[in-house]
């Protein structure tokens, strides 16, 4: 699925009502959304400026990993890099 801009009619950002974390809401022209919690939006944007700004990566790859060993307050999901 390759979403451009124009398929995007609006995105809202916002910690809902009874929740702690962020949650992005792309509501798309099609009339479905993508909801992306606080952890998937602060991955993309640190893999994001990584790659922006690295003098010789020119790509990240992140990956799904259950962590059974992680430090308090921490998700058990976590996505690393490869």
């Amino acid at each position: 699925m390759d979403i451009r801009n124009e398929d995007i009619r609006e995105m809202r950002i916002e910690v809902p009502e009874g929740h702690k974390h962020l949650r992005t809401t792309l509501s798309l022209q099609d009339g479905s959304e993508l909801v992306l919690q606080e952890a998937t939006v602060a991955n993309l944007v640190r893999a994001y400026v990584t790659v922006k700004t690295h003098p010789q990566k020119s790509s990240i790859l992140l990956k799904g990993t259950a962590l059974s060993d992680k430090k308090p307050g921490f998700a058990d999901w976590q996505l690393i890099e490869e």
